[in-house]
């Protein structure tokens, strides 16, 4: 029995730890992807509102985190993919911590997540 004790106290306590890192690493990729936005995606989208781009919650309701990484890294071919008859987005040429960054950044806005970014 207090073996059994010890088990559970031991999986209580690193379900515990690992969940707050994983929050704390959650909040650390979008303020990161919050800095890759400002740097290379203001200009064309907003997170909430049309722009010149569609706005993230639109991209993130409609789009898979491949289908955005794909996108960014090769947006000529990916909009013949996806039926687009013509696309503007340049090809952004970011490291793979930034596009990961960048990626859940924009999904954080899918209206259907439970995680929102701090401060948006």
């Amino acid at each position: 029995m207090k073996k059994l004790s010890l088990i559970l106290l031991f999986i209580t306590i690193f379900s515990s730890t690992l969940l707050a890192k994983t929050s704390s690493d959650r909040n650390a990729s979008t303020s990161d992807g919050k800095k890759v936005f400002e740097t290379y995606c203001w200009g064309c989208h907003h997170q909430t509102a049309v722009a010149f781009g569609p706005p993230f919650s639109e991209i993130a309701s409609k789009r898979s985190a491949d289908e955005i990484r794909a996108m960014i890294t090769d947006p000529q071919s990916v909009s013949k993919v996806l039926g687009y008859k013509r696309n503007a987005m340049p090809t952004l040429k970011l490291t793979p911590k930034e596009l990961d960054a960048i990626t859940n950044y924009i999904l954080s806005f899918n209206p259907n997540s439970a995680f929102k970014p701090k401060g948006e």
